[in-house]
């Protein structure tokens, strides 16, 4: 048999580490169609004239960009049969990526956990990201809900323990970043990082309505081929399951609106995928300012961000009910770090 039906949870060892397929060179083609897909804004992801007056040697490809690269080779390995991806921690940026850059992608399993159905597991997986040089670009853990394909006996469950959040001692600062002499006008809004405070909650105001076409798009690019983006007979309700990261691309560039300034995404401290999503939903999102820490850099400062998008019918500021689920509107909770100006 030629042809691979991709890994069920029986699969998977722990201690077992998988080299993903195909690695990818990324260009600014990838940049063009990144912003059209989302209403992505960010001054140093658009100009390199911006990007040098911030101490970069050019304007960096988007940091999602990066991850859903990444991300994307990992798919045929670790989520092809997957039910739902269920969450991310421990994850940093250590270098910007460029066009021209090569990215390929290893992981390793950390954890598995039979459901007590048995007839799917969760499996916990490290992955890293690295460039033609071999250096990381990124790491992060994830975890997802594979199908069984065989009745065999469940394995020992090990399930990792996570930090909640990446200290902010261990965030990492790209080489020569300097925001001492950031533009406000041309990054498009004059809040700085001692603007902000904790506790704060942001409503980016702006939706957008998700089309079945422009999710498949997006899922293609990022080489993602997970059977529930693109099969519609392989879910019960006969529809594709949106990306889980379209989500997190099109909440992200949504918080434009009120935090323009927010940068570069430098740690994804965790996620949910809290409720499924599907073309027509129209989508919104709100921010809650989590913590902030100062960096050695000059002119940046680190700010800790949620991020929650929601879909329509959602109340303001929508999260979680009296029973401490997410209420059936919440898409995304996010948990980040990025970088803004002092």
């Amino acid at each position: 048999m030629k042809t691979n039906p991709g890994r069920f949870f029986e699969d998977y060892r722990i201690g077992e580490v998988i080299t993903h397929a195909v690695p990818r060179t990324v260009s600014g083609g990838e940049r063009a169609l990144y912003q059209a897909l989302y209403p992505a804004r960010g001054a140093l992801y658009s100009s390199d004239e911006f990007a040098r007056a911030c101490g970069l040697p050019a304007s960096p490809l988007d940091d999602l960009i990066a991850f859903h690269t990444v991300f994307g080779k990992t798919v045929p390995d670790i989520s092809l049969n997957a039910v739902a991806n269920l969450g991310y921690a421990e994850g940093r940026w250590h270098r910007p990526v460029f066009p021209g850059d090569t990215l390929r992608a290893q992981s390793e399993v950390i954890g598995l956990k039979e459901n007590s159905n048995g007839k799917s597991g969760v499996v916990w997986v490290r992955t890293e990201g690295l460039n033609q040089r071999g250096e990381r670009v990124l790491d992060y853990v994830r975890w997802v809900m594979v199908r069984k394909n065989r009745d065999t006996p469940a394995p020992e469950a090990i399930v990792p323990k996570l930090q909640a959040a990446v200290p902010a001692d261990a965030l990492i600062i790209p080489e020569g970043l300097d925001f001492s002499n950031y533009d406000f006008t041309l990054a498009g809004e004059p809040h700085r990082w001692g603007d902000y405070e904790t506790g704060e909650k942001i409503d980016h105001v702006d939706g957008v309505t998700i089309e079945e076409a422009e999710h498949m798009l997006a899922t293609r690019l990022w080489q993602n081929t997970a059977k529930v983006h693109f099969d519609a007979t392989f879910r019960e309700d006969g529809k594709r399951l949106i990306y889980g990261g379209h989500v997190i691309s099109l909440a992200r560039a949504l918080s434009f609106n009120g935090l323009a300034n927010a940068q570069m995404i430098v740690a994804l401290n965790g996620g949910a995928h809290a409720n499924p999503c599907f073309a027509g939903d129209t989508v919104k999102c709100w921010s809650e300012v989590l913590d902030r820490a100062d960096t050695a850099a000059p002119g940046v400062g680190a700010i800790r961000l949620r991020l929650v998008a929601v879909k329509q019918g959602a109340a303001p500021f929508a999260l979680k009910g009296a029973d401490g689920k997410y209420a059936p509107e919440v898409l995304l909770d996010l948990d980040y770090w990025a970088l803004m100006p002092k």
